[in-house]
Protein backbone atom coordinates (compact mmCIF):
# COMPACT_ATOMS: atom_id res chain seq x y z
CA UNK A 1 0.00 0.00 0.00
CA UNK A 2 1.04 3.32 -0.64
CA UNK A 3 0.09 7.22 -1.29
CA UNK A 4 0.76 8.57 -4.55
CA UNK A 5 2.02 12.33 -4.83
CA UNK A 6 1.49 14.40 -7.80
CA UNK A 7 4.89 16.66 -8.30
CA UNK A 8 3.72 18.99 -11.49
CA UNK A 9 6.82 21.19 -11.08
CA UNK A 10 9.12 17.76 -11.48
CA UNK A 11 6.85 15.90 -13.74
CA UNK A 12 7.23 13.20 -11.09
CA UNK A 13 4.32 10.85 -9.55
CA UNK A 14 5.97 9.38 -6.13
CA UNK A 15 4.55 6.77 -4.98
CA UNK A 16 5.55 6.72 -0.59
CA UNK A 17 5.51 3.20 1.41
CA UNK A 18 6.82 3.10 4.87
CA UNK A 19 7.23 -0.62 5.82
CA UNK A 20 7.65 -1.45 9.40
CA UNK A 21 9.07 -5.27 10.22
CA UNK A 22 8.55 -7.03 13.00
CA UNK A 23 9.29 -10.68 14.68
CA UNK A 24 12.04 -12.70 15.81
CA UNK A 25 13.66 -12.57 12.58
CA UNK A 26 13.14 -9.50 11.43
CA UNK A 27 16.53 -7.03 12.14
CA UNK A 28 17.47 -3.02 11.04
CA UNK A 29 19.73 -4.49 8.54
CA UNK A 30 17.11 -7.03 6.76
CA UNK A 31 14.50 -3.64 7.13
CA UNK A 32 16.53 -1.43 5.20
CA UNK A 33 17.85 -4.49 2.72
CA UNK A 34 13.89 -5.20 1.68
CA UNK A 35 13.24 -1.63 1.63
CA UNK A 36 16.42 -0.86 -0.84
CA UNK A 37 15.40 -4.18 -2.86
CA UNK A 38 11.80 -2.52 -3.37
CA UNK A 39 12.59 0.91 -4.77
CA UNK A 40 15.97 -0.71 -6.83
CA UNK A 41 13.09 -3.13 -8.48
CA UNK A 42 10.41 -0.95 -8.85
CA UNK A 43 12.52 2.02 -10.00
CA UNK A 44 14.52 0.33 -12.46
CA UNK A 45 12.03 0.29 -15.74
CA UNK A 46 11.82 4.47 -15.12
CA UNK A 47 8.01 3.92 -15.94
CA UNK A 48 6.00 6.84 -17.38
CA UNK A 49 2.15 7.50 -17.07
CA UNK A 50 -0.17 10.09 -18.76
CA UNK A 51 -2.48 11.73 -16.06
CA UNK A 52 -4.73 14.61 -17.51
CA UNK A 53 -2.58 15.12 -19.97
CA UNK A 54 0.94 15.44 -18.93
CA UNK A 55 3.93 12.43 -18.66
CA UNK A 56 4.78 12.14 -15.08
CA UNK A 57 7.78 9.82 -14.44
CA UNK A 58 6.75 7.24 -11.57
CA UNK A 59 9.13 6.86 -8.87
CA UNK A 60 8.97 4.83 -5.70
CA UNK A 61 10.08 5.96 -2.43
CA UNK A 62 10.33 3.05 0.42
CA UNK A 63 11.68 3.36 3.97
CA UNK A 64 11.99 -0.02 5.54
CA UNK A 65 11.84 0.30 9.75
CA UNK A 66 12.85 -2.50 12.32
CA UNK A 67 10.36 -1.71 15.38
CA UNK A 68 10.48 -5.17 17.25
CA UNK A 69 8.30 -3.95 19.98
CA UNK A 70 5.18 -3.62 17.33
CA UNK A 71 2.32 -2.82 19.23
CA UNK A 72 -0.62 -4.41 17.90
CA UNK A 73 -2.74 -1.38 18.10
CA UNK A 74 -0.48 0.87 16.10
CA UNK A 75 -1.40 -1.70 13.09
CA UNK A 76 -5.48 -2.78 13.88
CA UNK A 77 -5.70 1.59 14.23
CA UNK A 78 -3.75 3.11 11.30
CA UNK A 79 -5.44 5.12 9.10
CA UNK A 80 -1.77 6.49 7.08
CA UNK A 81 -1.99 4.64 3.64
CA UNK A 82 1.95 5.24 3.60
CA UNK A 83 2.23 2.54 6.28
CA UNK A 84 2.48 -1.02 5.87
CA UNK A 85 3.15 -3.60 8.51
CA UNK A 86 5.42 -7.25 8.01
CA UNK A 87 6.07 -9.79 10.57
CA UNK A 88 9.34 -11.86 9.33
CA UNK A 89 10.04 -15.29 10.73
CA UNK A 90 11.97 -18.51 10.02
CA UNK A 91 8.83 -20.33 9.54
CA UNK A 92 5.42 -19.56 8.12
CA UNK A 93 2.65 -21.58 7.64
CA UNK A 94 2.59 -22.62 4.24
CA UNK A 95 6.38 -22.70 4.03
CA UNK A 96 5.37 -19.48 2.43
CA UNK A 97 5.67 -15.25 1.87
CA UNK A 98 2.01 -13.75 1.89
CA UNK A 99 0.56 -10.59 1.77
CA UNK A 100 -3.27 -10.56 3.60
CA UNK A 101 -5.10 -9.31 0.36
CA UNK A 102 -4.61 -8.09 -3.02
CA UNK A 103 -3.78 -4.31 -2.50
CA UNK A 104 -3.30 -4.54 1.36
CA UNK A 105 -1.08 -3.31 4.08
CA UNK A 106 0.19 -6.16 6.10
CA UNK A 107 1.37 -9.59 5.40
CA UNK A 108 4.25 -12.19 6.81
CA UNK A 109 7.30 -13.13 5.37
CA UNK A 110 9.49 -16.60 5.76
CA UNK A 111 12.98 -15.42 6.10
CA UNK A 112 14.52 -18.24 3.56
CA UNK A 113 12.21 -16.17 0.91
CA UNK A 114 13.88 -13.32 1.29
CA UNK A 115 17.48 -14.65 1.99
CA UNK A 116 17.20 -16.83 -1.92
CA UNK A 117 16.02 -14.01 -3.92
CA UNK A 118 15.66 -10.37 -3.74
CA UNK A 119 12.62 -10.11 -5.96
CA UNK A 120 10.39 -11.90 -3.27
CA UNK A 121 9.83 -8.47 -1.54
CA UNK A 122 9.17 -6.64 -4.36
CA UNK A 123 6.90 -9.24 -5.49
CA UNK A 124 5.01 -9.01 -2.55
CA UNK A 125 4.87 -5.06 -2.93
CA UNK A 126 3.02 -5.50 -6.40
CA UNK A 127 0.50 -7.42 -4.52
CA UNK A 128 0.09 -4.86 -1.78
CA UNK A 129 -0.51 -1.76 -4.57
CA UNK A 130 -3.29 -4.23 -6.21
CA UNK A 131 -1.42 -6.96 -8.68
CA UNK A 132 -2.85 -10.31 -9.15
CA UNK A 133 -0.57 -13.31 -10.66
CA UNK A 134 -0.53 -13.58 -14.14
CA UNK A 135 -3.12 -15.98 -15.70
CA UNK A 136 -1.16 -17.41 -18.14
CA UNK A 137 1.83 -19.02 -16.86
CA UNK A 138 3.49 -20.70 -19.37
CA UNK A 139 5.53 -17.69 -21.15
CA UNK A 140 8.31 -19.73 -23.32
CA UNK A 141 9.37 -16.78 -26.20
CA UNK A 142 8.09 -14.01 -24.34
CA UNK A 143 11.46 -13.15 -22.61
CA UNK A 144 12.74 -11.80 -19.37
CA UNK A 145 9.50 -13.05 -16.87
CA UNK A 146 7.56 -9.88 -15.16
CA UNK A 147 7.46 -9.35 -11.74
CA UNK A 148 4.16 -10.82 -10.60
CA UNK A 149 4.97 -14.11 -12.53
CA UNK A 150 4.89 -16.87 -9.22
CA UNK A 151 7.11 -19.20 -8.99
CA UNK A 152 6.31 -22.21 -10.68
CA UNK A 153 5.90 -20.35 -14.07
CA UNK A 154 6.93 -22.12 -17.44
CA UNK A 155 9.77 -19.58 -19.26
CA UNK A 156 12.50 -19.92 -21.82
CA UNK A 157 15.46 -22.60 -20.34
CA UNK A 158 17.98 -19.34 -19.57
CA UNK A 159 15.29 -18.29 -16.94
CA UNK A 160 15.07 -21.70 -15.40
CA UNK A 161 16.65 -22.86 -12.54
CA UNK A 162 18.13 -25.55 -13.94
CA UNK A 163 18.35 -24.50 -18.31
CA UNK A 164 18.87 -28.40 -19.17
CA UNK A 165 15.60 -29.44 -17.39
CA UNK A 166 12.32 -30.17 -19.56
CA UNK A 167 10.09 -26.64 -19.56
CA UNK A 168 7.54 -27.71 -16.35
CA UNK A 169 9.73 -29.98 -14.72
CA UNK A 170 9.40 -29.29 -11.63
CA UNK A 171 11.57 -32.27 -9.94
CA UNK A 172 14.49 -30.81 -11.77
CA UNK A 173 14.71 -27.38 -11.78
CA UNK A 174 12.50 -26.64 -15.37
CA UNK A 175 10.64 -23.97 -14.33
CA UNK A 176 11.05 -19.85 -13.41
CA UNK A 177 14.34 -18.74 -11.20
CA UNK A 178 12.53 -16.04 -9.27
CA UNK A 179 16.10 -14.55 -9.36
CA UNK A 180 15.24 -13.66 -13.02
CA UNK A 181 12.08 -11.18 -12.48
CA UNK A 182 12.37 -8.00 -13.24
CA UNK A 183 9.91 -4.88 -12.65
CA UNK A 184 8.73 -3.88 -16.51
CA UNK A 185 6.94 -0.91 -17.68
CA UNK A 186 4.23 -3.17 -18.39
CA UNK A 187 4.07 -4.19 -14.73
CA UNK A 188 3.97 -0.50 -13.59
CA UNK A 189 1.34 0.17 -15.99
CA UNK A 190 -0.92 -3.05 -14.71
CA UNK A 191 -1.46 -0.32 -11.41
CA UNK A 192 -3.49 2.05 -13.75
CA UNK A 193 -2.44 4.75 -11.46
CA UNK A 194 -4.01 7.00 -14.71
CA UNK A 195 -7.28 5.80 -12.91
CA UNK A 196 -6.66 7.34 -9.31
CA UNK A 197 -8.66 9.71 -7.78
CA UNK A 198 -6.15 12.63 -6.71
CA UNK A 199 -6.95 14.98 -3.73
CA UNK A 200 -4.89 18.02 -3.28
CA UNK A 201 -2.45 15.87 -5.10
CA UNK A 202 -2.46 12.84 -3.40
CA UNK A 203 -4.10 9.72 -4.09
CA UNK A 204 -4.13 6.50 -2.35
CA UNK A 205 -2.70 3.01 -4.06
CA UNK A 206 -4.14 -0.24 -2.18
CA UNK A 207 -6.35 -0.29 0.81
CA UNK A 208 -5.90 -0.75 4.64
CA UNK A 209 -6.14 -4.99 6.01
CA UNK A 210 -4.78 -3.61 9.48
CA UNK A 211 -3.95 -7.26 10.15
CA UNK A 212 -1.08 -7.94 13.05
CA UNK A 213 -0.14 -11.31 12.91
CA UNK A 214 1.12 -13.63 15.70
CA UNK A 215 4.23 -16.14 15.20
CA UNK A 216 3.46 -19.32 13.52
CA UNK A 217 4.52 -22.53 14.89
CA UNK A 218 5.50 -25.64 13.43
CA UNK A 219 3.11 -28.78 14.13
CA UNK A 220 4.16 -30.61 16.74
CA UNK A 221 5.88 -34.02 15.74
Amino acid sequence: MGEAELHTITNQLIIHSVIFFYGEAASKDLSWQIANDIGKHWNEPQAQVKIQGEVYTVQFEIDGIYEPGLNPEKVWYNDNPRYNFFRIEEYANGNISFVDGIGSNTGYFKLDNLLQTSTTAPHEYGHTLGLVHPNKLDIRGKGIPGIMYPRGTIVDPSFQYNPQALAGDNTNGGTMNPVHRKVLASDVGDLKLHKLFFNNGKAVVGDFTSLYHEKHTPPAK
